[in-house]
């Protein structure tokens, strides 16, 4: 199994990768305009927003697969990669729930692993540490939720794909929603791991 390279190889901003990140970030207020234009009475763009998704999607596997290539792995990449992915996959559940396409329960199961999450980002600040880098499994889990949300979105179209295209949606929520809060835990464990360290080292040179 390859090794994928995941250290800081280059300080610099603007590089191909990042600037696929920051386009993802610009595509965010857009899709969600779009998507929740119709509950403004607007016209119905599921077809627009469908594709930024889609777009979503495959910038989120070229920025990684192109800084590790090219080795442009950075720091704000390593930023801008995982927050990308956060505002896609808040701005999804705010449009989907909103249009009463998703449930409220299974955006409320994801909104809460992800205030599980920011609780513990206070306490490896105390301890001197940042944010953990994203795991594998994390980025599994996003991976499953990227492409299940488009596969909802279009099974709202009025097409003979659309059924097929909802059930199995709801294959990769399920998944994605278990990845997700499995890689939450295993956050926690790494986290407490890093505070007992930084206390046992306290500790002896106190």
């Amino acid at each position: 199994m390859e090794v994928q390279e995941t250290r800081v190889q280059t300080d610099r901003v603007l590089t191909i990768p990042n600037l696929l990140s920051m386009g993802r970030l610009v595509g965010v207020p857009i899709f969600l305009w779009l998507i929740l234009w119709p509950v403004f009475d607007g016209p119905k763009n599921d077809g627009w927003a469908l594709l930024i998704l889609m777009l979503s999607g495959v910038s989120d596997y070229l920025d990684g697969k192109l800084a590790r290539r090219w080795g442009q792995i950075s720091r704000v990449g390593q930023l801008l990669d995982p927050l990308a992915d956060r505002l896609y996959i808040f701005s999804t559940l705010i449009g989907l729930t909103w249009r009463g396409i998703l449930p409220w329960w299974v955006t409320a199961i994801l909104v809460a692993r992800d205030a599980f999450i920011s609780v513990l980002l206070p306490i490896l600040n105390r301890h001197g540490y940042g944010p953990l880098q994203v795991s594998f499994l994390g980025k599994a889990a996003t991976f499953n939720l990227m492409y299940a949300f488009p596969l909802l979105l279009l099974g709202q179209l009025d097409s003979w794909i659309a059924r097929p295209a909802e059930v199995v949606s709801w294959a990769f929520i399920w998944w994605g929603t278990v990845l997700y809060w499995w890689a939450a835990i295993l956050y926690a464990v790494q986290a407490r791991q890093i505070v007992r360290a930084s206390t046992a080292r306290a500790a002896s040179t106190g």
